[in-house]
């Protein structure tokens, strides 16, 4: 009946996974915030209440300090979602590999086709390491966001020594972001019409529209909110200029899915290029995937430096001043708020991402029932718009991860200064234990990429012994004579994740508390005070450089080698079956690990590591 349907019943399904995630972050942020609330209302009633005919329950210290006890929650989501992004892709990824390995290149039989003993195992990773994954990325990315943001947002209450009315207003403002976030998103999701039209339309420019009508709502809602939240007397005008911090938050993220399409679709030339060199082999088909993928870092790191630098130097400019020294405090909570305006419609987003496991798995419904080509062929295209949405969401979460991580980055700065009682606000890299921290925090990004990348690699390996196994001693399944056992490869594939996610998971939560303990003992014996803390700073800072790019490049490269691939199989240099195909196919086996296991996982191994330092920061103070 066309591809409008299946493409609004897979947008549909996808929203309602997204609004799920982004709503129980609220709510599990707000409930804790409620709970601490009354809690510290309860037991202070002694406690003499700001601006003096306040309740004590409203008093302008509890409002302060309660953001702080929320980092535990924060730290919980990076540390599931770093094990389900993990998990997740060595599940998927393992399975996606050996089943185009023995199947595709070896046995020459269709993608999907149920012949094949490991196709069981890769359509149901890909409900685990796109949906669910993802999902627990996101999740995470928005708590780490709303909860910087609170921080910081105290500490501009704290400094500019705001009304109790004014400092709920900056302290909440994230939650009331996020909700609205939901609200946008849904009218964006069903903008989109399942009523066919009378002239084709790319389906990526379907799903584009309705990310447009999101956009606008967003940015409406987004200035309502920041007048009714942000409005204090200290500064009258400081809402339109965090406003104006929304809305290069809000260009950023179109700009970011803007180029992940650039270099993931296969109507722009860098994909088309990968393909062109696929026709010589798959030598110079690696060769040139690699070289798309670290030309790709370029502009999302400029991008993200313009929006970083625009949103801090607004936020300067509000007219926020510290009550004791006059000088400008807004710039931090500025980003905060380009952060948020960037995330303010991660709802859509996800919605786009979790479309494309739904049509590749519709299409491998309709290989496994023997649909008409016709069918197939809708289901195909789908599935290719799916792989650019899925390159997308991870271009807009590694962005949203490089704001967020620099939000995190601040809050542990001022969780040291309000620990130390200190000014803690520069680190030194010129002291030779701060700069050995920094290499460490770097050499992790790539460690955590090896041990995930090898991984998928041993997991594969046992798939594809398994299958080859399979068909060896079973050749009625060639014939469909015999049905293949789909339980041994899935058993294989769950079992080999859940083994594969320990070196990673353990360097990746004992790298900065090792550097920090270390190094604050090295401090305590040369005299050296806050030693521990700068070495960890220092340690955050690198690594998240470190890992930005990397997952650029990951990412980046991952994509555009399966829509290469996709690109061969709608016709171009011999279409499927050819010796420009098999090319294809190698590259995008290359590509699995790095789009769907290393790159996602080190957007949140960067966020995880900040929110580990915030977590633990008492235990790196002298």
């Amino acid at each position: 009946r066309g591809s409008r349907e299946p493409l609004v019943v897979a947008l549909r399904a996808g929203g309602f996974a997204a609004l799920l995630v982004v709503a129980t972050t609220v709510l599990g942020v707000a409930s804790l915030f409620a709970v601490y609330s009354w809690w510290y209302g309860l037991t202070s009633a002694g406690m003499k209440a700001a601006g003096g005919g306040d309740s004590a329950s409203e008093s302008i210290e509890n409002v302060i300090e309660i953001p702080l006890m929320l980092v535990g929650y924060g730290f919980g989501a990076s540390f599931v979602a770093l094990f389900a992004q993990l998990g997740g892709g060595i599940y998927t990824k393992a399975a996606d590999v050996g089943a185009d390995l023995c199947g595709k290149v070896e046995m020459n039989i269709p993608e999907d086709d149920p012949r094949n003993p490991a196709v069981i195992a890769d359509l149901v990773g890909d409900n685990v390491g796109d949906c669910a994954a993802r999902g627990a990325d996101l999740f995470e990315s928005i708590a780490a966001e709303i909860i910087s943001a609170m921080i910081l947002g105290a500490t501009v209450v704290r400094r500019s020594d705001m009304s109790v009315v004014e400092a709920k207003g900056f302290v909440l403002f994230p939650l009331v972001v996020h909700a609205m976030d939901c609200f946008a998103s849904a009218i964006g999701i069903l903008s989109v019409s399942e009523i066919e039209p009378r002239y084709k339309q790319e389906p990526y420019s379907v799903l584009k529209r309705g990310y447009n009508v999101a956009l606008a709502i967003a940015l409406v809602c987004f200035g309502i909110a920041c007048r009714c939240m942000l409005y204090t007397e200290k500064a009258e005008d400081a809402w339109k200029y965090f406003y104006a911090c929304g809305i290069v938050g809000i260009l950023c993220g179109y700009c970011f899915v803007f180029i992940a399409q650039f270099y993931t679709d296969y109507a722009f030339p860098p994909v088309r290029k990968i393909a062109e060199a696929s026709t010589t082999g798959s030598g110079t088909n690696v060769i040139a995937g690699v070289g798309v993928g670290l030309e790709a870092t370029a502009a999302p790191v400029i991008v993200v430096s313009i929006a970083v630098v625009a949103a801090y130097h607004l936020g300067q400019n509000a007219g926020l001043v510290d009550e004791s020294s006059d000088e400008p405090i807004g710039g931090l909570f500025g980003t905060a708020v380009a952060t948020m305006g960037m995330l303010s419609t991660a709802a859509y987003v996800l919605t786009m991402d979790v479309f494309g496991p739904i049509a590749d798995n519709a299409g491998g419904i309709v290989e496994m029932s023997n649909q008409p080509d016709s069918v197939r062929d809708v289901c195909d295209e789908l599935d290719a718009v799916g792989n650019t949405t899925k390159a997308t969401t991870k271009g807009y979460a590694i962005g949203s991860a490089a704001l967020a991580s620099f939000l995190l980055f601040s809050a542990f700065m001022d969780e040291v200064s309000a620990f130390t009682g200190q000014a803690f606000s520069t680190v030194d890299i010129c002291i030779p234990e701060v700069f050995i921290s920094g290499l460490l925090g770097s050499m992790l990004v790539y460690l955590f990429s090896s041990f995930a990348i090898a991984a998928v690699g041993k997991s594969a390996q046992d798939v594809v012994k398994e299958v080859r196994r399979q068909f060896a001693e079973n050749p009625g399944i060639m014939t469909y004579d015999t049905k293949p056992d789909y339980e041994r490869c899935v058993s294989i594939v769950a079992k080999s994740a859940l083994r594969g996610m320990v070196k990673p998971g353990v360097v990746a939560v004992s790298g900065p508390l090792i550097t920090g303990i270390i190094f604050r003992r090295i401090g305590i014996a040369s005299g050296r005070e806050l030693l521990g803390a700068k070495c960890v700073a220092s340690f955050l800072m690198f690594a998240t450089a470190s890992g930005i790019l990397m997952a650029l490049f990951l990412n980046t490269a991952g994509g555009a080698w399966d829509n290469a691939k996709k690109y061969v199989e709608t016709g171009f240099g011999g279409g499927k079956g050819s010796e420009t195909h098999k090319a294809a196919v190698t590259g995008d086996t290359v590509g699995d690990p790095f789009k769907d296991t290393a790159g996602p996982s080190i957007h949140v191994l960067i966020k995880m590591l900040a929110t580990i330092t915030l977590v633990a920061a008492p235990m790196f103070l002298d």
